[in-house]
């Protein structure tokens, strides 16, 4: 298990939310599936009904409720860290990238906005205050990994590098995948791997466009593969073995696509 700093080096993914239409229900399928209790953020309010998945008294991720009247394909959104969300918005629409929300206060939480990079893949970034971010790693039910599923990773790896100041590693195989490629990218900084890009080139589906996927630590891969199903959720991607572990793809009662892996490393 590791507790997560207090302070997160620029760049790092820190957060992970999901914005939905029934808040109640989907606190039951993820309560259900990892064991998350729930608590309000009155300081979030403004933005709608959220609340924080709390394990073991461990804040892990948040969910938000959308107006009703707003219809987008619901994902988990990865958020990366900053020392200054103004400056790094800047630094996001210089290097072509879009900042729709913000930057803007979050209370006494931290200051936020919301961008896509050039292959509109959406990320917030998040400046912490109050709330520092995911604050455990490694139990089951907690957040462990991020992946960037896009087109061209070689190509759009330059926009972060530009941004965050990663330092890139290409590979020809995704450390979190498996699958042999000639597009993968890996983020590091100080020399240690902070997520993933993976290009698919034509396999991208044009419909859901790129995205960033979240990856959620397990007890056992298949057994929260049946639960998600159980639970009203369907499956993406079968268990399989990769070189981090047993992996499957799934999606929530909504629609919302995860990953279930349990690492090779527990």
């Amino acid at each position: 298990m590791t507790t997560a700093a207090i302070r997160r080096r620029p760049g790092t993914p820190c957060w992970v939310s999901l914005m939905v239409h029934g808040l109640g229900t989907t606190q039951d399928f993820y309560g259900a599936l990892f064991g998350w209790s729930f608590v309000q953020v009155p300081g979030a309010q403004q933005f709608g009904p959220y609340v924080r998945g709390i394990l073991d008294g461990n804040e892990v991720a948040g969910i938000g409720q959308l107006p009703p009247d707003r219809r987008l394909p619901l994902a988990w959104t990865t958020y990366l860290a900053t020392n200054d969300a103004d400056a790094t918005a800047e630094a996001i629409r210089g290097c072509g990238g879009t900042v729709g929300v913000g930057p803007l206060d979050a209370g006494e939480e931290g200051r936020i906005a919301m961008a896509s990079d050039p292959a509109g893949a959406l990320f917030g970034i998040w400046q912490a205050q109050a709330h520092t971010g995911t604050a455990v790693a490694g139990p089951h039910g907690t957040p462990v990994w991020n992946e960037l599923v896009t087109g061209e990773a070689v190509w759009v790896s330059t926009f972060y590098q530009s941004v965050f100041g990663y330092e890139l590693e290409t590979a020809g195989r995704d450390e979190n995948d498996g699958d042999d490629g000639d597009d993968v990218v890996t983020l590091r900084l100080d020399g240690r791997p902070v997520a993933t890009l993976h290009g698919l080139g034509d396999g991208l589906g044009r419909i859901r466009g790129s995205y960033w996927m979240t990856y959620f630590e397990v007890d056992d891969t298949d057994v929260a593969v049946r639960r998600v199903v159980e639970l009203g959720g369907h499956i993406i991607d079968p268990p399989r073995e990769t070189a981090a572990g047993r992996v499957a793809t799934v999606a929530d009662p909504e629609g919302a696509v995860f990953s279930v892996v349990r690492s090779a490393t527990r």
